[in-house]
């Protein structure tokens, strides 16, 4: 079997972080490399030529995930005419809403990832792109005039609230408490915008 083009090393280093990234955010970091690297549609031994762990995979997966959702879901005011409470309102619908709920593969990995990340070392790469993830957000989320670092305490509430609601309508899914909660945050989020 031939060497692998350094182009195509690249194109499967891609795929498996994208697919990582959708499999963690939807069954959690435990995934089996074995199992991540069928659905990238890539050799088990292929891991390892790539990462130089699953810590370090992990890692990666993180960074990619929140940067990828901040950068969609997160749109730049310009995009609202400079309306930085329509621009909120968007994306806190978005986030309440069932087909977010239903999506965890492609849905926030600040939800996603929480309780996988609470379990990484303190300090690691992993929880310090979290952080900033975490931080990012609640800053989108905040009042023009929030005092405070990082989002102010405002920003920090609303954005507590997207998540645990999210995570509570998740594990609730299939009753109607599920579209409850979903309902009650996206109101109680109204009031504060």
């Amino acid at each position: 079997m031939g060497r692998v083009s350094q182009a195509q090393a690249q194109e499967n280093r891609r795929r498996v972080v994208d697919t990582a990234s959708r499999l963690f955010r939807e069954q959690g970091t435990h995934v089996s490399v074995a199992d991540l690297m069928k659905a990238a549609g890539l050799t088990h031994g292929a891991f390892y030529k790539q990462f130089a762990s699953k810590e370090a995979l992990v890692d990666e997966v993180t960074a990619h995930a929140i940067d990828e959702w901040v950068r969609c879901h997160a749109a730049p005011f310009e995009q609202y005419g400079g309306r930085r409470d329509a621009a909120q309102r968007d994306l806190i619908d978005t986030y309440l809403s069932s087909e977010h709920r239903d999506n965890a593969a492609d849905g926030c990995p600040v939800a996603a990832l929480a309780t996988d990340i609470a379990r990484e070392p303190e300090g690691g790469e992993a929880r310090r792109t979290y952080a900033r993830g975490v931080a990012d957000l609640a800053t989108y989320l905040a009042p023009a005039d929030a005092p405070g670092g990082e989002g102010g305490e405002e920003g920090l509430v609303r954005l507590c609230t997207l998540v645990g609601a999210l995570l509570l309508s998740r594990a609730t899914q299939g009753s109607p408490l599920s579209d409850d909660i979903l309902a009650a945050a996206r109101a109680a989020l109204a009031e504060t915008a």
